[in-house]
């Protein structure tokens, strides 16, 4: 298939550097400075974690968020610090040009769940979910936790309804990330969207 050699071809560069491959209007993108995010095209490990919007916690599972469409998730390292609140902000204020997209937007740190019920409603805005990863066991299995350190990098993915990996992002700013992850969703929707003559 078209799409897996495309994948195999952007995996096989450096992740060190910016990769960009356009094919038939789908751009695959991986962004790695600090640290190898999972290649493109690899399965998203599963995982149930205590979430909060709003202030409201629940039980989240990427397997049914996959179920009605993509998930961009993202990792942060802490709630409340700048980075971060740029970031959460960022993400609230583009909730309307992912919803529009079909996707559903998480965010996770290793935060406990008591400060992300706050971090929900203040920064966040209520406007999409963060969850609780205290051991980092998630963050751990998506090559996103710092070393030594007990904090998520900052690292962001889309993650097809399949399962696969369209798009992957670390970077300590918080610039790029929403960018990234919105032009990856409109790359996939462009090639996902039946054409009629």
């Amino acid at each position: 298939m078209l799409r897996s050699a495309i994948l195999r071809r952007v995996t096989r560069l450096s992740m060190v550097l910016p990769v960009a491959m356009t094919l038939s209007g789908v751009t695959l993108v991986s962004f790695s400075p600090a640290r190898a995010a999972l290649p493109l095209g690899s399965t998203a490990p599963l995982f149930e974690a205590p979430a909060s919007l709003g202030g409201k916690q629940f039980g989240f599972s990427l397997a049914e968020a996959l179920h009605k469409g993509p998930v961009v998730l993202y990792f942060y390292p802490a709630a409340f610090t700048r980075g971060c609140t740029i970031e959460a902000h960022d993400f609230a204020d583009a909730m309307d040009q992912f919803k529009a997209l079909g996707a559903t937007v998480i965010g996770i740190s290793m935060d406990k769940i008591e400060t992300l019920d706050r971090f929900s409603v203040s920064e966040c805005r209520s406007r999409f979910p963060v969850a609780s990863d205290p051991a980092g066991k998630i963050a751990s299995s998506y090559d996103s936790k710092m070393p030594l350190l007990h904090y998520a990098s900052r690292t962001s993915y889309v993650i097809a309804p399949d399962g696969h990996i369209l798009y992957a992002y670390s970077a300590m700013a918080p610039d790029g990330h929403i960018s990234g992850t919105l032009a990856a969703l409109r790359a996939w929707k462009t090639a996902t969207t039946p054409t009629h003559p």
